[in-house]
């Protein structure tokens, strides 16, 4: 019975969120380029459940790259008003649309010459009708059997935020290395402070074949290290190539036959690389962009120094330095 009631909950919020997809309209974007476009900041506000999530809401935002506060409207009418300039852009948090604390700030608001953004349930509201632009985030039932406990609502009003932060994060092209500058004392931002060299893998723990080796050993060498890739050496001991597990399949699922093949058949051929003292956040912007998960380190005469796998710069697993 409990479980089958947390699993009932769980489908109900989900469920909110994903018709919220289909609700997304033209001023989604509009909103976008608005915050975009503005030089002041990004000021959330809302009371109650509303008020909790436009504070994670906030968080995001700043660490995504856009700089955000949160007002608490009665604050705001004791003063904390101050803190609102023209150049800045309001959302209100409401599902209902009819905050009392909320609305009668709103006209302060607007006196002061801010554009006014309102994610509500309730397009119909007082709320979206003093509102330039209006974000739905209804939701047709909460999960609460009472229906009055805010549950599928502030899920679905938390998830729209996330979709906001994200969004703008990726127009304004927010970066590791940015991310690297705001987050100096987490364990990410440390990590992205360092050079690939302080956590790359070295010696045996580098998956590698020489040119010529059959396919056969090659995938055993993949399977040796599980990082899902070896790298093809030449006799000069320079990088000659990259073979993957997903050139494996790829090749089997074209049904092209691997007899007498050797891996520099089907190698992937002076592959992107770092150097020793690359930073890095420069190695996970180029995973990023390249959707690759394991980079080669070499030096300046192309000789492989050690290998650097993705979840060693964001921390899954354990974290590595030199290979211990």
């Amino acid at each position: 019975m409990i479980i089958k009631e947390a699993i009932k909950v769980l489908k109900i919020e989900a469920e909110g969120i994903l018709k919220l997809a289909d609700r997304i309209d033209d001023n989604f974007p509009k909103m976008v380029e608005l915050i975009c476009r503005s030089k002041g900041r990004l000021i959330i506000s809302g009371i109650g459940k509303s008020g909790l999530v436009g504070r994670k809401i906030v968080a995001t935002l700043n660490s995504t790259g856009t700089r955000s506060l949160f007002l608490h409207p009665a604050e705001a009418m004791h003063g904390d008003l101050g803190i609102v300039d023209s150049d800045d852009i309001f959302i209100a948090l409401s599902n209902s649309g009819e905050t009392d604390e909320l609305n009668s700030l709103l006209p302060s608001i607007r006196k002061i010459g801010c554009t006014t953004i309102a994610f509500t349930g309730n397009k119909t509201s007082t709320l979206a009708k003093h509102s330039d632009i209006i974000i739905d985030v209804g939701v047709e039932r909460e999960a609460c059997p009472m229906g009055l406990a805010p549950t599928a609502s502030s899920t679905a009003l938390l998830a729209m935020g996330d979709a906001l932060a994200v969004t703008l994060s990726n127009k304004k092209q927010f970066k590791s290395c940015d991310f690297k500058k705001i987050h100096p004392g987490g364990i990410l931002g440390q990590r992205l402070s360092r050079n690939v060299q302080d956590m790359m893998l070295t010696g045996a723990s580098i998956p590698q074949v020489p040119e010529g080796t059959s396919l056969e050993d090659a995938v055993k060498e993949i399977n040796r290290l599980e990082l899902g890739v070896t790298l093809v050496i030449r006799s000069d001991k320079k990088l000659a190539g990259i073979f993957t597990d997903g050139d494996l399949r790829r090749l089997i699922a074209d049904k092209k036959s691997i007899v007498d093949l050797t891996v520099e058949d089907i190698m992937t051929k002076n592959p992107r690389t770092v150097t020793l003292n690359s930073p890095a956040y420069d190695a996970l912007n180029m995973m990023e962009k390249h959707q690759i998960t394991v980079l080669p380190i070499t030096n300046t005469k192309g000789e492989v120094q050690g290998i650097l796998h993705l979840h060693d710069i964001l921390g899954k697993g354990e974290f590595k330095f030199n290979g211990t």
